[in-house]
This record gives C-alpha cells, structure tokens and sequence, in this order.
C-alpha cells in the first residue's frame, strides 16, 4: 500500500489556467479515454497506448507517486506516468531508474505548451523523491527541451538493438548529477509495456466507436 501527500499546482497566466494533481481512480476511465484520444491513428491505426495505461496501474513497477493528470476548467486535458526501470551495468551492478510514460495532451490542447509543463513538473517531483535518471523511448526534439540527451553518451544501450543501429529514440536524463557517471550497460522496457493486441482490441469496446486508418507516418 502506499502512501503519499496529494500534491496540487495551480498555474494561472494571462492566458492559460491549469491544474496538475495526482490521478484519482474514479476518474481511470476518463483518464484511458484522454490517452486513447492522444495517440488515435498517431503511431499505427487505432493505438494499444490506453490498454497499456490501464495495465500498468497494476503492476508492480508502477509509482503512484508520479501519477499526475492536467487538468483546465475541469476539463482533463494531459496525464503522465512513470515506472521503475534498471539499467543492468556491464559491472554487474544494477543501476536503479526510472522510464515514463503514457504522456499525452489532448488533441484540443497540443502544440500550446502544455506537454512540456506537465513533463517538467513531473521530472521536478520525481528527482524530489531521489529518483537518479530517467531514461525512454522519445523524439529528441521535443523532449531535449527539457534536458534529455541521447542516452548512448552516457554509455547506455537499448536492449536488443544491434550494435551500430540507430539509437536516437532512446534518450536520458541524469536527475541527480552523477548518477550515471562510470555506468556502461544495458536498459531493457518493462515487461508491463507489452500487451496483447487481441486484449487490447476487446477493451477498446469499452470507448466510444473510431476508425482505425492506415496514414503516412506512421510506426506499424
């Protein structure tokens, strides 16, 4: 079980209102729908991303702690998680981290500034709470604007990618300054990542009916 203080933050600018606060469980369903909205025909048609969410809440690895939702005029518009990882040293030694995600910002609410916010505030919490590095799967471009570097330069690989394969989306960010210095080894995705599609299909009869398309861009 565990336990920890709800942490509330309350922006309000010329042009922006916002809320960040921990998920609350009666409000698990919304918070599905919102990642389900997200990542809609982003990376393949449909998206697995609010099964994965809706898992991970179950899993061991998951911090409740650094749960949060975004919320502006009582509407739910981002959410982000973050889970415990490893970096298996080639020393031997393993290297306690964390990895993110779901993140996401509802379509409605992209692209204004709000994704970076909640990322940065959640980053803020998490090396509050002593966690040393943060390391996942992402786009440099966005999240290097919140300190995330390529994690090969701090000698970190990812799993089961062959050596000299293109390992730009997976980036770091040391928390605590150190952390990682000296540590060459090998990250690996938690298992709690990886869902059934044949489930993942049947839970999203629970949502409201979207069409799956096929687009340009896309991953699968």
């Amino acid at each position: 079980k565990h336990h920890f203080v709800c942490i509330t933050l309350t922006i309000k600018t010329m042009n922006k209102e916002y809320i960040i606060r921990h998920e609350r469980p009666s409000e698990y369903y919304q918070v599905e729908n919102l990642v389900r909205e997200s990542f809609w025909n982003v990376y393949r048609p449909g998206c697995l991303e609010h099964y994965v969410l809706h898992c991970l809440r179950a899993d061991p690895a998951f911090i409740p702690e650094l749960d949060f939702v975004m919320e502006s005029k009582g509407k739910l518009i981002g959410q982000c998680i973050y889970m415990h990882a490893d970096i298996h040293a080639d020393s031997g030694e393993i290297v306690p981290i964390l990895t993110m995600g779901p993140i996401s910002i509802h379509p409605d609410f992209k692209r204004q500034g709000f994704g970076k916010t909640l990322l940065d505030y959640s980053l803020e919490i998490a090396a509050g709470m002593g966690f040393g590095a943060v390391c996942f799967e992402g786009n440099i471009g966005f999240y290097g604007k919140s300190g995330f570097i390529y994690a090969s330069d701090y000698g970190i690989r990812y799993h089961g990618l062959p050596e000299g394969a293109d390992a730009s989306f997976f980036l770091c960010k040391e928390q605590i300054s150190g952390y990682l210095n000296g540590v060459n080894g090998e990250y690996a995705t938690p298992q709690g990542y990886f869902v059934d599609e044949s489930e993942c299909d049947a839970f999203d009869k629970l949502f409201p009916p979207k069409q799956k398309l096929k687009l340009p861009g896309q991953l699968w």
